[in-house]
């Protein structure tokens, strides 16, 4: 059976929300909180939308979104603000790949 896609969390600079799966309610609270600030400022910095996913392999990955004509969100500023998040934040990421392999693929 091929697994899904699975959202960790998200953030969009249009609802001003943040959003975390229930399913990840049994993360320590400072990773909680960690996700949420890394998360916000994220669409403060560049709009738009940010979701943090695995595949189906545990690995995360960012995806970002924008609406149609949304001449603030800034496409090339995104690039860099992933890329710094994940040199910034590597350990952090590493460390929710392997929680997500350990508990949640049994």
């Amino acid at each position: 059976m091929e697994q899904e896609h699975v959202l960790l969390c998200g953030a969009s600079a249009y609802t001003q929300k943040f959003y975390l799966n229930p399913d990840f309610k049994g993360l320590p609270e400072g990773i909680q909180e960690e996700l949420k600030i890394l998360c916000v400022l994220y669409t403060e910095d560049i709009g738009g939308v940010l979701q943090l996913i695995y595949d189906e392999e545990g690995h995360l990955y960012f995806q970002t979104d924008c609406d149609e004509g949304d001449l603030c969100y800034d496409e090339i500023g995104s690039v860099l603000k992933i890329k710094q998040i994940q040199r910034e934040k590597a350990d952090l990421l590493e460390s929710l790949e392997m929680y997500y392999r350990v508990f949640k693929t049994v």
